[in-house]
């Protein structure tokens, strides 16, 4: 049996413990960027370092 993709609710159950409430917390935004230029710099690792 496959999944509704147009009911959002199993996403929404997914992601629920991710989400914060604490949206206009700056040290929360500047975390944010920090994860963000660090997922960016391993883009920057040749693929046959995996290897």
């Amino acid at each position: 049996m496959r999944e509704s993709v147009s009911d959002p609710a199993h996403i929404r159950r997914l992601l629920s413990g991710a989400l914060t409430d604490r949206i206009n917390d700056r040290e929360m935004f500047m975390k944010g960027i920090d994860y963000s230029y660090y997922y960016e710099s391993d883009s920057d690792v040749p693929p046959d370092q995996f290897a």
